[in-house]
This record gives C-alpha cells, sequence and structure tokens, in this order.
C-alpha cells in the first residue's frame, strides 16, 4: 500500500528480455534503501515492483507480459525518469490517498499550459475507467496523488503546484505523454458493493 507522495525520482539502468518478460534494473536515485529487504514492493510510476534484488545502486524487478500490456513500463528505456515511493509504514503520515500501485489503466496528456505559476494538466483516461474519476476527487497519475479539477467525459484536468513539477517526472510531460492512471480504491469498492447480489453473478 502506498500513499502517492513521491519521495524520489529514479531512472532505468538496464532492461533485460527473459522469456517473453522484462527483467529491470533501477537505479533509485534519493531513495533510502538501507531499511528495504527481498521481496518489499515499491511503486515505480505507480506500479508496484517487487525487490529480487538490491544492487548498490537501486534494486531489480522482474516485470510480467500482464503488467508490460497494462502500464507504460513496456514503453521504459535505459534511462528513463520514473517517479518512486515505498510501501507505506503504519507509523508513516498518510499525506496522499490510499494507492494500491494497482495501474488501471494509461492514459494520454492531450494539452498543458502555465497556470500562473502552476501548470494545468488535462489527461484523457480509457473509457472503461472514466466513469471513477470524480470531481475534486483523487486520482494517482504515475504514482502521484492528485486532485481532479475539472471532469470532461473521458479528460480531466488537474493543477500542478511548482513543488510538484519538480520532485516528481511531471516536469517531463509533453502532449501525447502516456502516464499510469489508478482510480480511488473506494469508487471501485463502492461500485462493486451496489451490484449487491448481483455481484457473484458478474
Amino acid at each position: 500500500m502506498f500513499t502517492g507522495i513521491i519521495s524520489a525520482i529514479g531512472d532505468i539502468g538496464n532492461l533485460e528480455e527473459r522469456g517473453g518478460d522484462v527483467r529491470l534494473t533501477i537505479r533509485s536515485g534519493n531513495l533510502n534503501l538501507t531499511d528495504v529487504q527481498l521481496g518489499d514492493s515499491i511503486a515505480c510510476n505507480g506500479a508496484c515492483l517487487t525487490a529480487v534484488e538490491l544492487t548498490g545502486e537501486g534494486f531489480v524487478a522482474d516485470v510480467s507480459v500482464e503488467t508490460l500490456n497494462l502500464t507504460t513500463i513496456g514503453n521504459w528505456k535505459t534511462g528513463s525518469r520514473i517517479n518512486m515511493e515505498k510501501a507505506m509504514q503504519a507509523t508513516d503520515r498518510f499525506g496522499g490517498h490510499i494507492v494500491s500501485g494497482h495501474v488501471d489503466g494509461i492514459g494520454e496528456v492531450v494539452s498543458l499550459e502555465e497556470d500562473a505559476r502552476s501548470w494545468r494538466f488535462r489527461i484523457r483516461a480509457p473509457r472503461d475507467i472514466a466513469k471513477y474519476i470524480a470531481h475534486k476527487g483523487s486520482i494517482t497519475v504515475d504514482g502521484t496523488s492528485l486532485t481532479v479539477n475539472i471532469v470532461d467525459g473521458a479528460e480531466f484536468e488537474l493543477n500542478i503546484v511548482p513543488h510538484t513539477m519538480k520532485h516528481t517526472v511531471m516536469g517531463d510531460y509533453q502532449v501525447g505523454s502516456k502516464v499510469n492512471l489508478e482510480v480511488d480504491l473506494v469508487a471501485r469498492y463502492l461500485e462493486r458493493l451496489l451490484l449487491g447480489d448481483k455481484a457473484a453473478d458478474q
């Protein structure tokens, strides 16, 4: 479980194809890994990856075909910058919202423009998850917990302050950039609950 508060920006050191899937070597930048053990979860651009090996500069993770198909990881290259967050502990501050690290779909940046000292981003979500995105609700974009300002069909807008632009990979975004999206868990559970007894037939 994560909070969507990015701890550091890392980058991809190496990608190795292994039998159809990929093994990643990730350089963790300023992320402190002294308390990380093998098997621990680390969110990389919002996708929960398991550390299978610790290196002096970061860690190694295996990525399944399923994850490659459903996230932007399939587009990563050596040197790609990524948002990073370690799994939360019970004693951590809960500064964002509940983030599972399970990406729901890939969105696309359709516009960005300066708005005083901030930036306004417009992102198009896949149609099948648009119903979970609500005005003033929470959404995770590449692992970052953000508040939705405007919803317009399958598109939504975000206002990004200078701190977030500097300390996440959002400063790298351009029109056409693909991003990992995770909707608010509460919306998904509420939908299932409202099915009542019919849920067993779905």
